[in-house]
């Protein structure tokens, strides 16, 4: 059975790549009828945010990533906190010190200081094997004085080779590896030692991760080889940037989920989006339900190269999703917004219908339909549109003509509207713009509105209407 694993660190945070990461392990595992299982690594103490695990269970629940095994935020957390763990990992690394594959290192903080070189401007401590050859008695004595330690990996000479789905083969010198740690001096395990282990136990069967653990990779392998252990699949994701050409990062101000969410983007949208950085679907689709992406998503078209996060690209795609929401889920989305408008005479609904197609976000409604309590003051050049062939001289004559038809009206229908206009039009012989650019313009004093002149007319009704009509006729006589 396929089962593959999420397993973020809490720190209080989860940002667009790790939400990716989390979407293509449920999607392969859905796939293929198999297990997603949340796992949470909370072994590096340092960085641990009080209520970050209810952070992750909150953003795989609203995205509708669901896991089949895993904590949940009642707080039945099972065997999946690596913390409540530590007895294991302890065992598991002594496992491996007696088979000569790891062994005990006494170095103090300051001797492991000095082993530090400077390369590429950081500096990076590459272990000497001090400790490596320490006697038994040694290390008996060090042991039984509670001199602190911590449990490192020994690197066998050689090559290690591993396939990677998106990578392909790739081969490491032996050489070009450390001697990592594995049980730190607290007892914790590092993170990449508890990945291993923990990845055996739970029968994960593919380990899908950012790219910058291909160099990590090597080693797991090592490890997996010295316990004896089949090796996972591994599918190597390529990174996410901003728009700057950086990694995406908390530090640098780029977006959470949360922060995605509280902008008012969709999640679906959210979802839909990232599924696209890093992966072609082979039709080119651009729009997929998360069912749609289950059906599609089998590991292949994942690019190597990085992925940009497109925040206007996203946009776009929630407006489009906005669009599709069917006009009862709108309305109940909008109407907070909506009820900015004082007139008790317009029809929410109606107006809903209207501004739906207008928006990428419902938090734009108010400043979209505000024109509608009170008529902003505008300048004339709103009248005049090149394509359209609108001046202010030929709009005057459309207002006046205008003014006198909505006078005259009885049934303000939008239907009799559209009717009467149509026909004030033919008998004008000018083309329609001529009429409804000035007719809209003088409703709404605005260079867009939610809809055109004629379904201003509708929603406003007549005093109003008329009302503005004889304001842009005043403007425009000056």
């Amino acid at each position: 059975m396929v089962r593959t694993r999420f397993a973020p660190s809490p720190t209080g945070y989860m940002h667009i790549g790790n939400l990716r990461t989390a979407l293509y392990e449920f999607l392969i595992a859905k796939h293929n009828d198999g297990k997603f299982i949340l796992r949470i690594e909370d072994t590096d103490k340092g960085r641990y945010v009080e209520g970050s695990v209810d952070v992750i269970y909150n953003t795989l629940r609203i995205a509708g990533l669901n896991h089949d095994e895993g904590p949940d935020i009642g707080g039945n957390y099972g065997p999946y906190i690596q913390s409540e763990r530590k007895s294991n990992y302890m065992e598991y690394a002594k496992q491996l010190i007696n088979q000569k594959k790891a062994y005990y290192c006494f170095c103090t903080k300051e001797r492991l200081e000095s082993l530090s070189k400077n390369i590429s401007d950081e500096e990076v401590v590459t272990y000497d094997r001090h400790c490596l050859n320490l006697s038994a008695e040694e290390i008996e004595n060090n042991l039984k004085n509670n001199v602190p330690f911590i449990i490192r990996q020994f690197i066998p000479e050689g090559e290690t080779t591993f396939n990677d789905l998106v990578f392909g083969e790739i081969t490491v010198n032996n050489s070009e590896l450390d001697d990592q740690v594995l049980i730190k001096s607290d007892g914790l395990p590092t993170y990449n030692f508890a990945n291993v282990v923990d990845d055996h136990l739970m029968e994960i069967s593919h380990v899908i991760r950012g790219s910058e653990y291909l160099s990590s990779t090597p080693k797991y392998n090592l490890l997996y080889g010295a316990f004896g252990w089949d090796v996972p699949i591994y599918m190597h994701l390529p990174l996410l940037l901003n728009e700057n050409g950086h990694k995406l990062s908390k530090r640098l101000g780029d977006a959470s989920f949360e922060d995605l969410l509280s902008e008012g983007f969709l999640p679906d949208a959210i979802i839909n989006y990232i599924a696209l950085l890093g992966w072609s679907p082979s039709d080119n689709r651009e729009f997929f339900t998360l069912d749609e992406l289950i059906a599609a998503f089998d590991g292949g078209g994942i690019s190597k190269s990085p992925s940009i996060f497109d925040k206007q690209k996203l946009v776009w795609m929630n407006g489009e999703y906005i669009k599709k929401l069917s006009p009862e889920k709108f309305y109940e989305m909008a109407l907070p917004y909506l009820k900015v408008i004082k007139d008790e005479g317009i029809s929410l609904k109606k107006l809903s219908e209207m501004v739906k197609t207008r928006v990428n976000f419902v938090k734009e409604i108010p400043d979209l339909i505000s024109f509608i309590n009170t008529l902003p003051e505008y300048q004339t050049d709103l009248y005049i549109h090149k394509k359209m062939k609108t001046t202010p001289e030929n709009s005057l004559a459309s207002l006046r003509a205008l003014l006198g038809l909505i006078k005259n009206i009885d049934g303000f229908s939008e239907e009799n509207l559209h009717a009467q206009i149509s026909a004030l039009i033919s008998e004008m012989g000018v083309k329609n713009a001529i009429v409804l650019w000035p007719l809209r313009t003088a409703l709404s004093g605005q260079p867009t509105s939610p809809c055109g002149g004629i379904e201003l007319l509708s929603l406003l009704g007549k005093e109003e209407s008329i009302k503005r009509l004889e304001k842009g006729i005043q403007l425009l006589e000056i």
